[in-house]
């Protein structure tokens, strides 16, 4: 790739997850009047969690009472005065995910009449406020979610169980603030931006029934005593959620961007899902189409899309989702030239790497990239490529981006 196609790529990317900043967001969507309320207490959890609740200190002062978020290890911003941060466990929660749940939980419990609960929560939210149902362990919990994850359960399935053995989940933590007024603002990093599914919907009501619950733990054969431990959420809620921050918003910011640097620009989709290797197939193909025959638009273009891709995991290597679309997007155009793509995930941390992403070009792939593909081994190929993006916690989380520039 160029060095100025590359630059692009990484500047039009940039853009996009400062569009998501938690910060801007709250700003652009505050409309709270402390004066109403006599306590305002803070909760709330996620990869961004502590950037927000930064905000809110700064919006709010002495006016909180009290607060707790949960965030991911090394995504704490700063040290708040009035609200206790508690870095946790993420992807796998952790006992200091728990005992930081216990605390939300706590906090919510003691809000009362003419009270105001502000709920802060982001990507990474269902796992970074993790309190199981009396009688279930932690590692109980994580058990049944695995053997989900094993036996092919889908996210909104295994959704449904997590909110069914979960004491905030599912709309649990508005009710456990009854009678004071909830709000939640959201980042979103789900597609559809599904309010009940964005931090498994602590604030939301969750249309699903232990009936729905029992169903799949019996259809996918789970050990253990779940089924006897299941608790109905609640089916409607008094609570206010807003939506402040999205992979929707974040891709607008980028294609205005890619329009400022030269490029023809068209935004494909902020809903791409599906297996990452044939996603990115699929993506690559559409590049080598613009770069080949000017179809659906003579070069220079630049086709953003968004969402999150799943990948299913056949090797022992080391990588993420983002990595590894870069990886199979470079085999797709190998030889192209003029093609620059880029694959990120706006949070920063890409798998259990700390690399966001990849970029690529139609030089990037040798004969070595099929094993590494094969092997799940993205992070070494791309390293010894100069194809890593590495950028640290971003403090937000709207999902993936990803940009392909076509010169």
């Amino acid at each position: 790739m160029t060095d100025l196609q590359r630059l692009h790529a990484l500047s039009i990317f940039k853009a996009g997850v400062l569009a998501a900043d938690p910060v801007r967001a709250m700003r652009a969507h505050w409309d709270i009047d402390p004066s109403r309320y006599r306590n305002i207490y803070v909760v709330g959890a996620g990869k961004a969690a502590a950037v927000m609740a930064a905000e809110a200190e700064r919006k709010l002062g002495q006016r909180i009472t009290a607060g707790a978020v949960n965030t991911k290890y090394g995504h704490t911003a700063r040290l708040l005065k009035r609200i206790e941060v508690r870095e946790c466990g993420h992807p796998i929660p952790d006992e200091a995910g728990m005992s930081g749940a216990a605390r939300i939980a706590e906090i919510a419990r003691a809000a009362g009449d003419k009270d105001l609960v502000l709920c802060l929560l982001s990507g990474g939210a269902s796992a970074l406020m993790p309190l199981p149902v009396p009688g279930l362990s932690l590692e109980q919990k994580g058990s049944i979610t695995g053997q989900l994850l094993a036996r092919g359960a889908d996210i909104h399935q295994m959704n449904t169980v997590r909110k069914h053995l979960s004491q905030i989940k599912g709309g649990q933590l508005s009710e456990m603030a009854r009678p004071a007024e909830t709000v939640s603002l959201i980042l979103s990093d789900v597609i559809g931006d599904n309010l009940e599914v964005i931090g498994s919907g602590p604030t939301a009501a969750d249309p699903t029934t232990i009936g729905d619950a029992l169903e799949l733990l019996e259809r996918f054969e789970i050990s253990g005593n779940a089924s006897n431990l299941l608790r109905e959420t609640p089916k409607s809620t008094d609570a206010t959620n807003k939506v402040i921050g999205s992979n929707r918003l974040a891709l607008a910011a980028a294609r205005k961007k890619a329009r400022s640097l030269g490029y023809r620009t068209l935004l494909l989709s902020s809903t791409v899902q599906g297996e990452t290797r044939e996603v990115a197939r699929v993506l690559a193909s559409i590049a080598r189409e613009v770069r080949e025959q000017g179809y659906p638009a003579k070069p220079p273009v630049c086709l953003l899309s968004g969402g999150e891709t799943t990948v299913t995991l056949r090797g022992s290597g080391k990588g993420g989702r983002n990595q590894e679309f870069a990886l199979a997007a470079a085999i797709a155009i190998s030889g192209l030239d003029g093609v620059t793509i880029l694959c990120c995930g706006t949070d920063g941390t890409d798998g259990p790497t700390d690399a966001a992403g990849g970029i690529v070009n139609g030089n990037t792939a040798d004969c070595g990239a099929r094993e590494a593909l094969e092997n799940n081994d993205s992070y070494p190929y791309l390293e010894s490529r100069d194809g890593l993006v590495i950028t640290g916690p971003t403090g937000t989380n709207v999902m993936d981006i990803q940009v392909m520039l076509i010169a």
